[in-house]
């Protein structure tokens, strides 16, 4: 059904939901070892839905666009979703399972992870109506591939800027690549891309395909480039407690700080330090912080 009236967004965020199953361990199970979690946490999760709740954390308006199971777990991350006050009119719901992850969290914050998906296909284009729809930024973790090429594609035509949450290399990833306007990258995707571990030469051959590029390297910091112009950031120092989502509240506060006009320098400290934020409570969904918050942590710094 069309929506009858146009309707403005800050964010569209557009790819992955999942629901988490976290676990604090002390150390990873070697094999046929049993295991004692510490600590136990569910909620709900994925690059794009994690992205949306930190944008209207942040005091924006966001939308996610993604695919939810009708069972326990896409009805609890749905319920989710609206609490926290995403726009939900573009969650496409069905019988196939919400995709689930699982997080073991060891105690200097690093995490290992397990997705299952069974056989969730991703969504196909027109299966979401986006009539009406008028965001200032759209934001594609690329597991939605077919659904997010048509957006990019349309986007380029009215203008509107696209941010690519390029975690990993994939089929989606690869495809939105040159059709986005900013490239968010991990050290992951960099290095399988570029096939190099040199993040300074990884930043010169991904930045002749995407102009505006930020890798983003962990407590490394990031490098990023603008045009012919680039540096480097360091990151906010905190102590760590799990670093599960970091890059969702680094997607999600970049898209947002754009939609809000920040500079560009600005903008990157402001991603820079949500993502920072999150790292210090455990769960992605848990840690993502507030607009108080971010800038709290970025007067401390100046």
């Amino acid at each position: 059904m069309a929506l009858t009236s146009e309707f403005a967004v800050d964010v569209l965020c557009v790819g992955h939901a999942c629901y988490d199953l976290i676990f604090t361990v002390d150390h990873h199970p070697a094999a046929d070892e049993k295991g004692t979690a510490s600590a136990f946490y569910s909620c709900g999760g994925g690059p794009a839905a994690n992205a949306a709740v930190a944008v209207s954390r942040l005091g924006l308006r966001a939308a996610f666009a993604g695919y939810l199971g009708e069972d326990v777990f896409g009805q609890r991350h749905f319920a989710e979703l609206q609490a926290e006050g995403v726009d939900t009119r573009f969650v496409a719901m069905g019988v196939r399972p919400t995709p689930l992850s699982v997080v073991l969290v060891k105690p200097d914050g690093r995490r290992s992870l397990i997705n299952y998906r069974e056989a969730t296909d991703p969504l196909a284009v027109g299966r979401i109506d986006f009539d009406g729809c008028r965001p200032g930024v759209i934001l594609c973790d690329g597991h939605e591939p077919h659904v997010s090429l048509a957006l990019a594609q349309k986007a380029r035509k009215t203008a509107i800027p696209v941010v690519l949450d390029a975690g990993s290399l994939h089929e989606g990833t690869r495809q939105l690549l040159p059709l986005a306007d900013y490239v968010v990258a991990s050290q992951k995707f960099a290095c399988q891309l570029t096939r190099t571990t040199d993040m300074d030469r990884a930043l010169d051959i991904l930045g002749r395909i995407a102009p505006q590029l930020v890798i983003t390297m962990g407590e490394r910091g990031l490098l990023w480039k603008l045009g012919r112009t680039g540096g480097r950031l360091p990151a906010f120092r905190i102590e760590a407690a799990d670093t599960t989502g970091a890059g969702d509240a680094f997607h999600g506060a970049f898209a947002a700080g754009l939609a809000a006009g920040r500079p560009w320098k600005n903008l990157l400290s402001y991603a820079s330090a949500a993502a920072a934020l999150c790292c210090t409570r455990n769960g992605a969904r848990l840690g993502l912080p507030t607009a108080q918050m971010v800038d709290a942590l970025m007067q401390t710094h100046t």
